[in-house]
């Protein structure tokens, strides 16, 4: 088999033919040196019609290459063409297809106006999905709380175990770690205004009532609901959630309401355990930094913290932990059956239920504006 010949382009001495030789192929043609030589070389003819192309020395000719020299050419035959057998029929092929040109994009002057347009209408049809979402999660539970018996327990435990329990480590970390924090900078404010005393009003109150609820719902927004986002696309990827369909097998009834009833029970506990964690922090920052008693800390506690914002955040803990799920399964189940669409939407998934969560955590605060304060 004869070794293929790099592609040339030369021009005589008196300037008045261009040779070309070698293989004029598309696997010839990928290398930038070589374009760069025969770029070069174009550049020296000035007036194509003036000169001879002696295409004879070709060996191997397909179209890429033809293209190349065609356009060289300004899309035309030049005057002077010296071809060789098969070349000419290659050259009438491109001749009849014309110039190709690429449309110009149209230019939009309110293209901002479409965009938010767009926007509006993808936000509605999300909307409307979500309600329904909910809908069929009452629907569900109603048949759940007909026939208890027959319910998805054994589904319902494995995401208490999933979400609740493996979540105590990090919720516990995170907790002690924003108590030490918040105790040690409002301990160094308290102290200049001779305020030392109402450290655990401060502490108490903040953490019980807003950042122990909202701190464990954005951890567990992060952690298990991305991980219901993916186990959901994943099951469309694999196509489980049409054999469960064909199957007589409902999505609401065995995959969404386990997933709701878990994260509306583990959320209220995770939420105490948050609380105590960074209660423990603050505790202990506050007798590094104040001198304040561990024992008093505790004493204190429950004159500073009313009991109604114990119960206000246990009941954010339960809203918090349904409205993840739901966004979660929401999101899952509009997966595509590609690996793309499974990455953007665990993406949008979390973004999403973080979001909720903090615009649900301001609705209470308008709500309980009056309730739980001496």
């Amino acid at each position: 088999m004869p070794i293929a010949q790099e592609p040339t382009l030369s021009v005589s001495p008196d300037g008045r033919t261009v040779f070309a030789r070698g293989t004029w192929q598309v696997h010839a043609l990928a290398s930038k040196r070589v374009m760069k030589a025969i770029s070069g070389c174009l550049g020296q003819v000035r007036d194509i019609d003036a000169v001879e192309w002696d295409l004879s020395d070709i060996d191997m000719l397909d179209h890429v290459g033809a293209q190349l020299l065609w356009g060289a050419w300004d899309y035309k035959r030049p005057a002077k063409l010296k071809l060789v057998n098969g070349q000419d029929e290659i050259f009438k092929r491109i001749e009849s297809t014309g110039k190709l040109e690429c449309p110009r994009p149209r230019k939009e002057h309110l293209g901002w106006v479409t965009t938010l347009g767009f926007g509006i209408l993808h936000f509605l049809e999300h909307m409307q999905g979500f309600v329904k979402l909910i809908g069929s999660v009452v629907q569900d539970l109603g048949r759940f709380a007909a026939n208890p018996m027959r319910g998805p327990w054994r589904e319902i435990s494995a995401n208490i175990f999933h979400a609740g329990f493996q979540a105590l480590g990090i919720t516990a970390l995170v907790g002690f770690l924003i108590g030490v924090v918040l105790s040690y900078l409002s301990a160094q404010q308290l102290r200049n205004f001779g305020g030392d005393i109402y450290l655990v009003n401060l502490l108490g109150m903040s953490v019980i009532r807003e950042l122990g609820p909202l701190m464990a719902a954005i951890l567990v927004a992060g952690r298990s609901g991305s991980a219901i986002t993916a186990q959901l696309g994943v099951m469309r990827v694999t196509e489980e959630l049409d054999a469960m369909l064909v199957m007589g097998i409902s999505h609401g009834y065995r995959l969404i309401l386990p997933k709701v009833i878990a994260l509306a029970v583990s959320m209220p506990l995770l939420v105490i355990w948050t609380d105590a964690a960074a209660l423990l922090g603050g505790m202990i920052a506050a007798k590094v930094e104040l001198n304040l008693s561990m024992r008093y800390f505790v004493q204190k506690l429950p004159d500073a913290v009313p009991l109604a914002n114990y119960y206000i955040g246990l009941f954010k803990g339960a809203v918090f932990g349904m409205l993840i799920a739901m966004v979660s399964c929401h999101f899952g189940l509009r997966i595509k059956p590609n690996t793309e669409s499974l990455g953007r939407g665990t993406t949008t998934s979390v973004v999403t239920a973080i979001t909720v969560v903090i615009l649900a955590n301001a609705v209470f605060a308008i709500v309980f504006n009056g309730v739980g304060y001496r």
